[in-house]
């Protein structure tokens, strides 16, 4: 095997590890988006309740806010 033949069998080791270590990282980071992160509310469930709030709720929450 020349020199040749060991860089580029190296190289391609290389490659190879990086792209195994990037898709355990996915794998990892799919796991932890799916559970969701303990202490922290799931995306979407509280900052939707002003999209189903009536026009009148909403000018209510927004006088409290402003003490209008």
């Amino acid at each position: 095997m020349g020199m040749k033949d060991q860089m580029q069998d190296k190289s391609r080791q290389a490659k190879e590890k990086a792209q195994e270590k990037a898709g355990q990282a996915r794998q990892k980071a799919g796991q932890q988006g799916r559970q969701g992160r303990p202490g922290q509310p799931q995306r979407g469930t509280q900052n939707h309740r002003d999209i189903e709030d009536t026009p009148q709720q909403v000018q209510d929450r927004f006088d409290q806010d402003y003490d209008a």
